[in-house]
């Protein structure tokens, strides 16, 4: 039987597109190992598929300074030798790697050990845990075009992010009956990632009781984000959703979003209206203003900057959002998707082979 090594993780973004292979793999025989750190949200997410589940250590490779800048580096250089013997152990024919820095100790010891490495590459530049995998790395999948262009040629492949599959066979009826919401009013998702947005959050609660007046609210906090003071009606907030995020999607008339690859690809898969807030460049490298403005030339999106949110701005661009509807619909109905989770397979299947 073929084996698959998968990795990633320290967000859900750098986990679920690896879930999304994940029945693909199953249908061509493959058997499935996931490494990701000790604690992070991948373990929870992968060990309730009934996946076996390595643990590494793990270290962050910060730009700033922080005193764990010092201790870290011991912390990969451990998660390395840990990932060279679990190689050993497992024998895997083949390496998948969704990105997050737990993954580079796994991908460059798979590169020592002559394993093939597929990594994948979400924004439209790379980050630095990819940036230090790729050149022990067969092949790098790509999200936007111009992430090829910028990359080496014998490489890089436009392969589109994986979606899951379940997304888009949601039950609107059984997201209104479990949010106790009536169909009198649209709806509005809120969905800030799996670490939530603290800026997004706090903006959409001030405007809440304006908010209310013409929409129901699904929001998402995050995390140890939720605010139990507020109790509205027509408001429900959760921290994290799993279960029931296909049906909340098939709910939501508009969607306000940070603009992490993987959730744009999916409102586009979903064909949602969107409102697109990407993480500051004062708190990031920028990806997600790059990503946002990318989906907005398509007329996938529009986009609001972080610096940009007052009251008035935030309650207008929902507003227009809302009245503007059909015409993002149509853009992302009329889109380009490519079937990423049979190209990205087909890529696995070749470097087991070869």
């Amino acid at each position: 039987m073929k084996h698959i090594i998968l990795t990633g993780g320290g967000t859900a973004g750098h986990v679920t597109p690896n879930i999304a292979l994940i029945p693909a793999l199953k249908e061509k025989g493959y058997e499935i190992s996931y490494i990701g750190s000790y604690d992070g949200i991948e373990k929870k997410l992968i060990e309730e598929l009934g996946i076996p589940y390595y643990g590494i250590a793990s270290g962050k490779l910060r730009r700033y300074f922080d005193w764990k800048n010092f201790s870290d580096p011991f912390r990969v250089l451990k998660g390395y030798f840990q990932a060279k013997k679990l190689m050993k152990k497992l024998k895997p024919d083949v390496v998948f790697s969704k990105g997050g820095f737990v993954t580079v100790p796994v991908v460059i010891a798979a590169g020592k050990r002559h394993i093939p490495a597929i990594i994948h590459e979400s924004d439209m530049t790379p980050g630095l845990a990819n940036k230090l995998c790729l050149s022990s790395a067969s092949k790098i999948c790509c999200n936007f075009p111009e992430t090829v262009n910028s990359l080496p040629k014998d490489k890089a492949v436009l392969t589109g992010t994986p979606i899951r599959q379940e997304l888009l066979h949601g039950d609107k009826e059984r997201a209104r009956a479990y949010c106790g919401f009536t169909s009198e009013k649209p709806v509005l998702l809120v969905i800030g990632g799996s670490l939530g947005a603290a800026s997004v959050n706090e903006n959409v609660r001030k405007i809440l009781p304006e908010l209310l007046k013409e929409f129901q609210v699904i929001h998402i906090c995050g995390k140890g984000k939720m605010d139990e003071s507020i109790q509205m009606t027509g408001y429900v907030q959760y921290e994290y959703v799993q279960e029931q995020l296909p049906d909340m999607f098939a709910l939501a008339d508009v969607v306000i979003s940070r603009a992490g690859a993987n959730a744009i690809c999916e409102l586009a898969a979903l064909s949602k209206p969107n409102l697109l807030i990407p993480l500051s460049a004062k708190a990031s490298r920028g990806d997600q203003i790059l990503n946002a403005r990318s989906f907005e030339r398509q007329g996938y999106s529009m986009v609001l900057e972080e610096e940009e949110i007052t009251e008035s701005t935030l309650m207008e661009a929902i507003h227009r959002l809302y009245l503007d509807r059909d015409k993002y619909i149509s853009a992302m109905s009329a889109g380009k998707n490519l079937n990423s989770i049979q190209h990205i397979v087909e890529l696995i299947e070749e470097c087991t082979r070869s």
